[in-house]
Parts: C-alpha cells; structure tokens; sequence
C-alpha cells in the first residue's frame, strides 16, 4: 500500500518532467467527416519498448484508462470508443497486481462523435492516462489540436482588439489614470501597519531589548554598537525586499499573473485553510513553527565577529518570529497581489522597516529601553485578538473562490452573519466571559480589555443591518469585503439598497449594439468578482445620487469581470497571438476580458473605467480606482461633453 501512495504521489509531481516523455509516447492525431455534424477523431499512439499503458481505471491503485477527451460541452460521443485488445499483466510496480494494459508498439484509439450547433476549424483533443515500466510510472496529459473538414474559423479573436482605442490622444484630454506611485505608497503604509501589528506579538516583541541589549554589551563601543543595529535593522528590511524578488521575475514573463493568483479559486480555499488553522494556533491550541533545523543553520553562523554574522542574525529573527509575522504577512501579500510586483515589494519594505526601526532606534539610543512596557498578559491577549481578526478574514478567501467559481455557498448575508459571530466571541473573550488556553480562571480584566470588548460589541451592532434587505445594508465602512450587494439570499427583486446596476454584464458586443440604439457613450468598468476597490466604488462613489444619475441616464454601462472562472462556450474558445509572438489559450470569460483590458488599454489591474463612443474610440484617459466622488463626477461628465462634441 505504501509503494502505491508513493508511487501516485510521485505522480503528482512528474508534469514536472514531462519532456521525458518525448522519449516514451508519441502520438498523431486525425479526424474523418463521417457526416454533416458526425466525426471520427483517431490517435494513432507509439509507446517505447518496455512500456505499456493502462487499459483500466481501478480505484485500489488511481490509475485511469488511456483515453481520448475534450472538454466542449457541444460533443457527444456517438457509440463506445474503439481500442486494441487489452493484455492481463502482473505489474511490478503495484506489487504484481494484475491490470489490464496496451503493450509497448503502435496503439490506435478512435471515438466517434457528434458536434451541435457550428462547427469549430479545429478540435483540442486531450490524450490522458498513465504509462509504465517496470521501474518507472509517468501520467501522460497531452494536448493536440485536430483540423475538422468544413468548420469554420471562430470570429472571437477578431473581438479582443479595438482598433479606434488610441491611449495618447483621446478626444478630451482629462481624467489621466492615476500613477501606480500612489497605491504603492499606499500598500508601503498597509505593509508598515502590518509589521507595526507583528512587532506587538510574543514572538517578536520580547526579542527587541535581549538582541540591542546583546548589541551594547558585545560592542566595543557605542559607536560599533550603532552601527551593529543600524545594519541589523537593513538586513531585516533586506529579508524581506528580497522576498518580491521571485514575484518581479515572472510578473515579466506574464503580467496578468498577479491577478490569476489572487482570484483563482482553489489557491484562496488554500488561504482560507491555512488562515483557519493559524487562527487556532493564535487562540493557543497549538503552535506553528518552522523546522527547528532551519532556525538552527542560520542561528549557527549568527554573530557579531563580522557583517555576515549580523546578517544571520537577522535571517534567524525573520525565521523564528515567522509563527506570528506569517498570518499578518500573508493577508498583506495576498491582498495587494493583484497589483503587481511592486506592490507586493513595497508592502514588504513597509513590513520590514515596522520590524527594524525598533532595533535600529533602540542601539542608538538604548535609555529608551527602560520606557518599553515589559512583556506579559497582555501580548498574548493581542495574539489572541489578532486570531479573532484572522478568522474573519480567512472567510474573505473562501468569498473570493465562491464569487470567482458562481458557487454561492457565502452569499452577503451570511458573511457578514459569520462576521458577527466572530466580533460578539471577540467580545466575550475581551470581557472575561469566554475563556481560551493559557488563560487564567478569574482573571482581572484591564480597562483596555474592556474598552477593545465595548469596541466589538459596536462592531457587531453596525454590521446587524447587513444581513436584512432593508436601505441599510450597505456597510459602506467595510466596501469590499463582503461580497456585492446584488450577491443576496433574497434575491435582487428584494433588495432595496441595489445601488447602480449595468446594463450589461461580461457581453461587450451587446454595449456597444445599445451605444448605437440609445446614442450613448459607452462606459467600460473592468472589475472583478474579488475586487476590493471595485466593490467601493460600487458601494461608496457610485451611490451618490449626482453619479448614479449620470451612469444610469447617460452612460451604456457595461462591466467585464476579469476573473470569472466560468468557461466560454465551446465556440467562443480560441488563441490569441499577441504582438511579440506569445500565445494565450481564451477559455474563460475572465480570460476573454483580462485580455481585453491589457490589449486595448494597456493595464491589467482593477478597477479601470474607459469611456467610448459607437466607434470604438477613446474620449478621455482611461481612469482607475478615484474615490474622490467630485473628481469621478467630473470625469464622467468630460466623457459626456467629449461624445456629444464628436456627434
């Protein structure tokens, strides 16, 4: 049983080496017109001496049959599909199990389909399946395209490039998108917040006198002493910049990269796990660390005989405070991933200059040691309000995936419901009335504790009118993080607060056939479903009544969500070629729009708003997130002004 789990986990990472497969499978590919809408799709497969494939899927190993598949919801396959006559071997690499195989030499597989509805040029067809030796075990996951007889070339390519979108000169040169400089300035602040948080924790804050007081007392003099905690406190910074450092690398090889991070599906359930389980761990069931091998290594060359010894010296904080600087680092990285590389490094510098100011400050000046508070209860009662914190957090992954995927498990309500659990237990344990480990019975509870519980208590209240349908739903203090007003439990005939709502949604074409019938310039609101900025600029600037009027009375407005992971029809699915040669599979709506944005108007981070006319071309520079709402208003009313000129 062991050799097989190994065997299959071995199997998880082969894709890793699949160009060794070349050696193993080759296989051609070749489709027969049978009939107007009937095909047989044949792949013609050559296996290397020795090998064989699977004739079988069996549940006792997770090996799947060698078979042929595609993934278009408008072909059935017509008939059983047509295979060579399996052998029965004992395969030594599941101890002698009997499983029937195709042997090493010429293997033929044919299915016989039908297509509804047009007929595509071309056919992916995906060969899948595992092959075998007797010593080693690869999956085979091959992808070729197949030509069909009298389909037609798909028009969709056409409709990514617009070709009137002229970014330099617009027809009103107002309302310029803002400079990135600003959000990263931005996020290098919510990076200084977060390590402002972490130095407060117990794995941090008591390091801070112990490591100046090990620099003053080991120094020669003062000034060596200074300048120790000066480079200490550089090499912490150091650390931690040059953690972005892989992010910048293959920002460069696809820039839409940051966003498929951040609102794929499967990798924020991830998140969400790991958020789970590091809020238990703050609560103080159990704790995480690194293997203490690591911390060991780097503490091992730590010292201060030379810059390198300083330098690991720093290395071993960063790595044994990582039990409490991981959670808030990680919301920090995750949240601001969609913007970019740079965002991501400027959130880190903020973290790191947080955490090596102090010890940078203090070697300077070390009489300010004697006014820090000594450590006590009260670092862990912010570990554990910090828990509560992650533990709502964690539920803004899981919202991201459900949005993202259409799953609807946390609709508005019940987010926030979970939300006012979370800060009524953050209550109860900030009162004394909720008890967790490492707590002592009959404690005396601390004016601040009292004051943090009162705090949460009105936290709770103020989110209470969001789970109704009532006017007051709209949190506008928490815009972005639960999911849009329109995603409700009662449906969007019932609720009252709806804000502005577009006129289309994901359907480009369909805007722009309305621009022409109702004489209306088009406003184009790139967003997505785990967009924060986007949803308060829905929820903040949108519901002003001056800017709902002029999007719902002069505008076509139409949103494309660039991270809607729900697949195009099979028809509308194609590659397109960029400019410099690339290539990249539309397969998704959000694969279709994000393509869209970074094609015709050069960004690929959300919100952007743009406004055309009937012609596809540009009246104003394309605008980002503005929460200024006069500055929005007057943007939009540029945009107006500029499309009645040019009628």
């Amino acid at each position: 049983m062991m050799k097989w789990i190994a065997t299959l986990a071995l199997c998880m990472f082969a894709p890793l080496f699949l160009p060794a497969q070349d050696n193993v499978l080759h296989w051609e590919l070749s489709a027969k017109k049978n009939d107007n809408a009937s095909y047989t799709i044949t792949a013609r497969i050559t296996l290397a001496p020795g090998w064989h494939a699977y004739a079988q899927d069996d549940a006792g190993t997770g090996i799947e049959q060698l078979r042929l598949s595609w993934d278009n919801e408008n072909i059935t396959e017509d008939g059983s599909p047509v295979s060579p006559a399996p052998l029965t071997v004992a395969d030594p690499v599941f101890d002698n199990r009997k499983l029937l195989v195709y042997k090493d030499g010429i293997i033929e597989l044919s299915q016989k389909i039908k297509i509804q509805g047009n007929i595509p040029a071309a056919l992916k067809i995906e060969l899948k399946g595992f092959v075998s030796n007797d010593t080693e075990f690869l999956p085979v996951n091959e992808v070729q395209t197949v030509p069909l007889e009298g389909g037609m070339e798909s028009s969709a390519a056409e409709s990514i490039t617009l070709k009137n979108v002229d970014l330099q000169h617009p027809v009103k040169p107002c309302g310029e998108a803002h400079a990135a400089g600003a959000g990263i300035f931005t996020i290098f602040l919510l990076g200084l917040g977060g390590g402002l948080i972490a130095l407060l924790t117990p794995c941090v804050f008591p390091m801070v006198p112990v490591t100046v007081s090990f620099f003053t007392n080991r120094a020669a003099n003062r000034s060596q002493a200074i300048k120790n905690g000066i480079l200490y406190g550089f090499f912490i910074l150091l650390i931690y910049v040059a953690a972005s450092i892989p992010f910048h690398i293959i920002g460069n090889v696809q820039p839409e990269i940051f966003n498929n991070i951040s609102t794929n599906a499967w990798l924020n359930v991830f998140f969400f796990i790991v958020f789970i389980i590091f809020a238990i761990s703050f609560f103080g069931f159990f704790e995480i660390t690194l293997p203490a091998g690591i911390a060991g290594k780097a503490d091992a060359k730590s010292g201060l005989n030379s810059i390198s010894g300083i330098f690991f010296m720093a290395l071993t904080l960063v790595i044994v405070s990582f039990s409490c600087t991981g959670v808030i680092l990680g919301t920090l990285l995750v949240g601001t991933a969609a913007n970019g590389a740079w965002s991501l490094t400027a959130g880190m510098a903020g973290f790191g200059v947080a955490l090596a100011l102090p010890f940078a400050l203090f070697a300077m000046f070390p009489n300010w040691l004697k006014s820090l508070p000594k450590s006590g209860g009260w670092l862990d009662t912010v570990k554990k309000i910090l828990a509560f914190a992650e533990l709502a957090l964690a539920f803004k992954f899981l919202s991201n995936a459900d949005l993202v995927e259409h799953w609807g498990l946390l609709k508005r309500e019940v987010f926030i419901g979970i939300w006012i659990i979370v800060a009524l237990g953050l209550a109860a344990y900030l009162f004394g009335w909720l008890r967790l480990p490492h707590d002592e019975k009959g404690q005396k509870i601390a004016p601040g504790r009292k004051i943090a519980g009162g705090i949460a208590i009105l936290f709770a209240i103020y989110l209470i009118p969001g789970v109704t349908s009532s006017v007051y739903a709209n949190l506008k203090l928490l815009s972005g993080f639960p999911p849009p007003l329109s995603y409700s439990i009662y449906g969007k005939e019932n609720v009252k607060h709806k804000g502005v709502e577009p006129a289309v949604i994901n359907d480009f074409e369909k805007a722009v056939e309305l621009s022409k019938k109702e004489q209306k310039p088009i406003l184009i609101d790139f967003t997505g479903w785990a967009c924060v900025n986007c949803r308060k600029m829905e929820e903040q600037v949108w519901t002003k009544p001056e800017i709902a009027a002029l999007l719902n009375e002069k505008f076509i407005l139409v949103s494309l969500y660039v991270d809607d992971r729900k697949k195009l029809p099979a028809a509308e699915r194609f590659t397109y070629t960029f400019k410099d040669g690339k290539r990249k599979e539309i397969i998704t709506i959000g694969d279709k729009w994000a393509t869209f944005q970074s094609e015709n108007f050069g960004q690929v981070t959300q919100p952007l708003y743009a406004i055309l006319n009937t012609s596809g071309e540009l009246m104003t520079y394309p605008v980002g997130y503005t929460p200024d709402a006069k500055e929005y208003r007057d943007w939009l009313s540029c945009g107006i002004n500029a499309y009645n000129a040019e009628k």
